[in-house]
C-alpha cells in the first residue's frame, strides 16, 4: 500500500484517491463525532477510543511499518501537543452543547483557516471559482449553526460557552490539519507517520478518563463503553488516515473542505439515531454545504 501511494503521487490518479478518501474521512467523522456526544460522558468517551487505538497502533508502530527517520520525532511531540489541545476543547464544547449546535460551528472554522495555512506551508492557491466554493459552503455551515442554535433547546444555559469552545476547536482542527499534513509529507512512510501518530495519540487521556472514571458515584457498565472504544478506534484510524492520505496525495485546503462535507452526515445521524429533527430549512442549508463542496473540487 505505501508503494502504491508513493508512486501514483501526483497523477490524475492521486487526485480521484483523495477525492474519494476526503469524503469517505466526512462520513466517518461525523460518527466519530457521535461516538463522542452519545450515552456516556464525553471524557469517559473519548478516554475507551484513545485506549482502543494506541493499543492497535502500537503493534503495527513496533513491528510493522519502518522505524520513523530522526526528523520525524519533534513532528510527532508538536502533533501530540496540538491534538491534545484539540480535543480538551472538543470535550468541553460537547458538554456544554447540543450535538447539532456545536458541531456544525466546529467544522465551519476550520476550512478557512486550513486554507491559508496550506497557502502558507505549502504554497497551495485556490482559483476565484474555489473560493466561491467556500462561501457557499461556509454559508451552508453557519447558516445549519444558526439555525439549530434559534430551534435546538437542550443546554441553552450553557450555550454561549459551547460556541466558544466549539470556535477554538475549529481553529485546531485547521492547524492539526496542516500540520499533520506537513507530518505525513515529511515520513518517507505514510503508514509510519499513522502508526506512530495514533501510538502517541492515545497516551494522554485514557489515564484523564480512568481518574474520572475511578470518581463517578454511579460507574457505566464497562462492557458497553469498552465496545464503544474498540468501534470508535476503528473509526478513527479509518477517518483520520483517510484525511491524511488524501493531504499527501492532492491539496491539502481541498481534503479539507470536502471533509467539512461531514456536518450534512452529522445532521443525519442527529436525525436517526439522536432524535434531532430534519426540516426543509436544514435540508436546504445542508444542500449548500454540498454544493459548495461540489464548487471547490470542480473549479480546482
Amino acid at each position: 500500500m505505501s508503494a502504491w501511494i508513493t508512486a501514483i503521487e501526483g497523477t490524475e490518479a492521486a487526485t480521484l484517491v483523495a477525492t474519494l478518501l476526503a469524503l469517505l474521512a466526512a462520513v466517518l467523522h461525523a460518527v466519530f463525532g457521535a461516538l463522542q456526544k452519545g450515552q456516556h460522558d464525553p471524557l469517559l468517551a473519548r478516554g475507551v477510543i484513545d485506549a482502543s487505538y494506541g493499543l492497535m497502533a502500537a503493534p503495527i508502530a513496533f513491528f510493522v511499518v519502518p522505524w520513523p527517520e530522526p526528523h520525524m520525532w519533534p513532528i510527532f511531540a508538536g502533533a501530540f501537543a496540538i491534538h491534545a489541545v484539540y480535543k480538551w476543547a472538543t470535550l468541553a464544547a460537547y458538554r456544554r452543547g447540543a450535538y447539532t449546535v456545536v458541531y456544525p460551528v466546529m467544522r465551519g472554522t476550520g476550512p478557512l483557516f486550513t486554507i491559508i495555512g496550506a497557502w502558507l506551508l505549502f504554497g497551495e492557491t485556490f482559483a476565484p471559482v474555489q473560493w466561491l466554493g467556500v462561501a457557499v459552503l461556509l454559508a451552508g455551515l453557519y447558516g445549519l449553526a444558526a439555525y439549530n442554535l434559534v430551534h435546538v433547546t437542550l443546554d441553552r444555559e450553557t450555550l454561549v460557552p459551547a460556541l466558544g469552545f466549539a470556535v477554538l476547536t475549529g481553529l485546531f482542527v485547521a492547524l492539526y490539519t496542516t500540520y499533520d499534513a506537513y507530518g505525513i509529507r515529511a515520513a518517507a512512510d505514510p503508514f509510519t507517520f499513522l502508526a506512530w501518530f495514533f501510538f502517541f495519540d492515545g497516551l494522554l487521556f485514557p489515564p484523564l478518563a480512568l481518574r474520572f472514571y475511578l470518581r463517578l458515584e454511579g460507574k457505566p457498565p464497562l462492557g458497553p463503553l469498552a465496545l464503544r472504544g474498540i468501534f470508535g478506534g476503528l473509526v478513527a484510524f479509518a477517518s483520520f488516515g483517510s484525511i491524511m492520505l488524501a493531504t499527501r496525495l492532492d491539496q491539502v485546503g481541498e481534503a479539507a473542505v470536502l471533509r467539512e462535507t461531514s456536518t450534512v452526515f452529522a445532521a443525519l445521524i442527529g436525525w436517526l439515531f439522536l432524535g434531532d429533527r430534519v426540516g426543509p430549512r436544514r435540508l436546504a442549508l445542508m444542500g449548500l454545504i454540498a454544493a459548495g463542496a461540489v464548487i471547490v473540487e470542480m473549479g480546482g
